[in-house]
Formats: structure tokens, C-alpha cells, sequence
């Protein structure tokens, strides 16, 4: 992009602000205008390069940022004004910090000199933020809004990203001060270590090329690395099952012979069933969270583990590894392929034709063959019509699991969803982000009729941004995850979860935007072809079977060899 100012130029800090983003090849900001931010809308008036998405909640804004995020690979920008304002961003900033998503959030804050006095929206945004930001920052001075936007749109992108707030007090961004804008980040990259030993790289060889039962269980942090090919590459060479964790599905297609499901508390069973045989356990990029493990004293208690990531706090936080590595996920691989044997696993990678088959009897074709819709349906069609290469963006429950189970990704970076907090709400806004931070895309928003009523007013954003995104509401008339668990571990005492849900098709007749109803496959088939020939945006309810339940599943406290096939297997 042109810049617009000229070292030592004395300008506004408004718009030092905007010429800051500019430099740091910034096309969307997700916001909502105040009085304590103004002065940086006005200076935006005169950035036109500079898109602006007028979300209707600060949260929108948010997980806009991190749909803008994920497909761009560059920081999401959101802007807030102070008070409830930058309040509600936190939400946002903490689904990001857990699923290491790079956003820089720009808020505006009361002036310096009321600082501390119980100003009107005023709240100290350094405090609530801390927890949930890689960094953030309180700008007091015009002079010092240059070098802090710097450093803070590399710290997101560094190491591991994340969110990075810089909260600007009033008087800052209306005084004057000279532009001068640095990008030498040095002191900051020389405390990142990006690559392995040689002793490492041969203590992993070793184990490797000695394993019999080897096994990669490969998270989002190599989707962040960049590369899949060189996981595929490592896998290749040894005939390595591969496994992806929710946050990495899509890291390599899911039709290659070595890919062996999502493991967790509803992933597949081959995916849970191998660390409880794997001699050596190669994790990638992953944090070993619960929902991945369940009980960590039971999970892989007789392999040999090896952990590279690129956080060293991640390495023997839940699981103790035999063998730590701080790294880039990519480079560490591409670093430990010469030095790997080439082998074969012919009796190992039988073992998952079993497993597999048990799981397509046992789930799969009853879900598949259902007379009634179901949401596995649902998905596996859009996936058909799609041609798998469809960018998925899910919301949280029983969707989420459902987008994750059955589309059968194919293409490179093409799942997003909220994992680590867990955001219901998460999909529209992310999936209004993703589609403007790349047009290209087919985007496709999987998302529950609870999920929905949280950040419902973003379709009213999307209608007046254009954005060609469909989404998929999977209507149940429940909470249907918590539902599932009052349903099998609770008696069946189904407590606040039903709900008395809005015509949608209606309240998308008032939002503007073109609606389909399904209650068939028949008419799911259908509406699918629709929605995808509809220029602009498009929603189909689908009315799926009330108390579905998602399997296989893994109880509360058990471990995964605990894993409970189908529901016949609890009676």
C-alpha cells in the first residue's frame, strides 16, 4: 500500500494510528466507533484504503478479526471505544489467546488526566486484559503510538501468536507529534528459538527409525507453521499414521491412506485407540489439552513421547514428554527428514483398517443411512456438493463436532473453529472475517440454534457488507451437547437446555437475507444447490432430529480407552 506520511512529518496521532496500520498491510478493521476512539474515525475518513466492517457488537468485531486472521495469516484488527466498549472485546481476545490467533485490538480509552478517577467508560483495559493478551499496551503519549504499533503487530505474528491489545487514552490520539515509524524488531526475534539441535534431531531419529508402532498426533500449530506438506513428508517416509487434532484438521487431506482421524472426546476411533498401542508418539504443534488426552495418567502411559512446539511453556505442562523440542513445527520437520530411515508398517497400519471399520458400522452408516435428517447429513452433503474444499467455519456443541466428523477436509487450511475457550457464537462473525479477508473462498458457517441467538445482530453486518457467506443452521430446538449429557449422564433430567426458537426464516426476511427451510434430505439436497448458485449471503434451517447424540464420546474423568462407541455400549 502508499503510505501517506513522510518521517518527521508532525501529525495528529490519529493518524499516525492509520498510517500504522497501513504499514503493517492492514485491509479490514472490525469496529465499532465512540467518544473515546472518534478521533481515530475521523482520521480513518481519510484512509479509504483502510476497509472498515461496522460490526454490530464489539464482540463481532473480535471474532471477525480472527476469521480475518486465520485465512489471511496477518493480524485481524478490531477497533473498540473505552468503558463497555473495550469491555467487550475480552471474550474475543481470550477465544484468540487459547487458539493462538493474531488480532491486535485498538481501543480508546478516557484522557490521560482522568485516568484513575472513575471516568465516564472508563476501565482499566491493562488489567482485564492481562490474562487474555500475549501483551497490551496503554499509549499516553502521541509520540510513543508509532514504536508501540510496531512491536505490537510482531509480537502477534512472533513465536506463538496471539492477541495484543493497545488501549489509547483520548488526548493521545488528538495531539500532535513527529511520525517516525521503525520496524527493527531485533531485540524481540533474538529470544525465539526457531529451530532444533543436532543432538535433538538425532535423539528423535533414533527413536523413530527404531519404532514399530509409531504414531503422529499433529494441532494447530502446524497448521500456523504454514506447512503440511512437510508433516506429510515426515509421515511418507515411515509410514506414520497420522492423526489431527480439532484446531488442526485440514493440516493434510483426509482422503491420504496415512490420515486416521481427530482424536478426543468425540473424535474417531482409530484416533483414540492408537496412543494407548504406539511404542513412540511424535506430538506436533499440539498443547495435549484435556479434551485431546481426558484423564492425562491414562493417556500413552507405555510410549516414548516426543513434543515439539514452538511455546516452551507447553513442553511437560499436561504430559511429560521423554524428549521436549522448542521449535517451529515446520522447521523442525523439514530439519529431521534427512535423518530419517525409510520404512514400512504394513501390520501397525492394519490395525486402523479395524479400528476404522468398527467405526463406520458401529456410527457411520447408521448416522448416514438415518431416515430422519440428521446433522452428520447435513454436513457429509454440503461436503458432497462442495467438493470438500468448501472453507468450514463451525460454532461450538453439537455442530462442531458434526463439521469436524463429517466434511472430510481436502484442502489446505480450511477448518476454523473456537477450541480452546469454546464460543458459542464464535462461527458467524468468524465466518463474516474469513470471507472478507479472502473473497475467494466458499465459506460455509456451521452453527446451532443456541449458538446462533448470541451474535445474531452480526447478520444485519453482513447484509450491509455483502458478504457471500452461507450458513448452515442446524436446528434441534435444544442445547443439544448439554442435552446429550443430561440425557446419558444426568438421568435424563433435561434441565433448561429446550428452546422456544424465533421463526427464522422470518427474522431473516427482516434481516434481508434469502432463507431456505429443510426438514428432509431430500430438501437439504436441494436447498444446498440453491444456496450455493444465491449470489450474497444465504441461510438454511436445517430441522434435524431433536436428541441426536454425537459418538463416539469419552466420559467426563475417563480415559480414552474408556471411549464409548455408540450409545448401546452404556445400557
Amino acid at each position: 500500500m502508499k503510505t501517506r506520511l513522510k518521517t518527521g512529518q508532525k501529525v495528529q496521532g490519529a493518524e499516525i494510528i492509520c498510517e500504522c496500520l497501513l504499514r503493517a498491510g492492514v485491509t479490514a478493521i472490525f469496529g465499532y466507533p465512540g467518544g473515546a476512539n472518534i478521533p481515530i474515525y475521523d482520521a480513518l475518513y481519510k484512509y479509504p484504503e483502510l476497509r472498515h466492517v461496522l460490526v454490530r457488537h464489539e464482540q463481532g468485531a473480535a471474532h471477525a478479526a480472527e476469521g480475518y486472521a486465520w485465512v489471511t495469516g496477518r493480524p485481524g484488527v478490531c477497533f473498540a471505544t473505552s468503558g463497555p466498549g473495550a469491555t467487550n472485546l475480552v471474550t474475543g481476545l481470550a477465544d484468540a489467546m487459547l487458539d493462538s490467533i493474531p488480532i491486535v485490538a485498538i481501543t480508546g480509552q478516557v484522557p490521560s488526566s482522568l485516568l484513575g478517577t472513575d471516568a465516564f467508560q472508563e476501565a482499566d483495559m491493562l488489567g482485564v486484559t492481562l490474562p487474555v493478551t500475549k501483551h497490551n499496551y496503554l499509549v499516553t503519549k502521541t509520540e510513543d503510538i508509532a514504536s508501540v504499533f510496531s512491536e505490537a503487530f510482531f509480537l502477534a505474528v512472533s513465536g506463538r501468536p496471539g492477541p495484543v491489545l493497545i488501549d489509547i487514552t483520548k488526548d493521545a490520539q488528538v495531539n500532535y507529534a513527529q511520525f517516525q515509524y521503525k520496524e527493527n524488531n531485533e531485540h524481540l526475534k533474538n529470544r525465539l528459538k526457531l529451530t532444533a539441535t543436532k543432538e535433538e534431531l538425532a535423539e528423535i531419529a533414533d527413536l523413530l527409525n527404531n519404532a514399530e508402532r509409531p504414531l503422529i498426533v499433529a494441532g494447530h500449530g502446524v497448521l500456523l507453521s504454514g506447512d503440511g506438506k512437510t508433516l506429510l513428508s515426515v509421515a511418507e517416509k515411515q509410514d506414520i499414521p497420522v492423526t489431527l487434532t480439532q484446531l488442526g484438521l485440514s493440516t493434510i487431506p483426509q482422503n491420504h491412506p496415512l490420515y486416521m482421524g481427530m482424536p478426543g472426546m468425540h473424535g474417531n476411533v482409530a484416533a483414540n485407540r492408537a496412543p494407548l498401542e504406539t511404542d513412540v508418539l511424535l506430538a506436533v504443534g499440539m498443547r495435549f489439552h484435556d479434551r485431546v488426552t481426558s484423564k492425562t495418567s491414562l493417556y500413552a502411559p507405555q510410549a516414548k513421547i516426543i513434543h515439539i512446539d514452538i511455546d516452551p511453556s507447553e513442553i511437560g505442562k499436561n504430559i511429560m514428554p521423554a524428549l521436549g523440542v522448542v521449535g517451529d513445527a515446520k522447521l523442525v520437520l523439514k530439519q529431521l527428514l534427512p535423518f530419517l530411515q525409510q520404512k514400512k508398517n504394513p501390520l501397525w497400519l492394519k490395525k486402523f483398517e479395524v479400528w476404522k471399520k468398527e467405526e463406520k458400522d458401529k456410527v457411520f452408516t447408521k448416522e448416514l443411512e438415518s431416515p430422519k435428517l440428521k446433522s452428520a447429513q447435513v454436513i457429509n452433503e454440503i461436503a458432497r456438493q462442495t467438493d470438500f474444499e468448501a472453507t468450514i467455519v463451525a460454532d461450538v456443541g453439537q455442530n462442531q463436532m458434526y463439521a469436524a466428523r463429517y466434511y472430510q477436509y481436502r484442502k489446505y487450511n480450511s477448518h476454523f473453529t473456537s477450541g480452546g475457550l469454546g464460543t458459542m457464537g464464535f462461527a458467524l462473525p468468524a465466518g463474516m472475517g474469513a470471507k472478507l479477508g479472502d473473497p475467494a473462498r466458499e465459506v460455509w458457517i456451521t452453527i446451532g440454534d443456541g449458538g446462533i441467538q448470541m451474535t445474531l445482530q452480526e447478520l444485519a453486518t453482513i447484509v450491509q457488507e455483502k458478504t457471500e457467506v452461507k450458513i448452515a443452521l442446524l436446528n434441534n430446538n435444544y442445547l443439544g451437547m448439554v442435552r446429550q449429557w443430561q440425557e446419558l449422564f444426568y438421568k435424563g433430567n433435561y434441565s433448561e437446555v429446550q428452546l422456544k426458537n424465533p421463526d427464522f426464516q422470518k427474522l431473516c426476511e427482516g434481516f434481508g437475507i434469502k432463507s431456505l427451510k429443510a426438514k428432509n434430505l431430500r430438501q437439504a439436497r436441494e436447498a444446498i444447490g440453491i444456496a450455493r448458485k444465491t449470489r450474497g449471503p444465504f441461510l438454511i434451517e436445517f430441522v434435524v432430529q431433536a436428541e441426536e447424540n454425537v459418538f463416539p464420546m469419552i466420559p467426563a474423568g475417563a480415559g480414552i480407552g474408556e471411549m464409548v462407541v455408540s450409545k448401546e455400549e452404556l445400557k
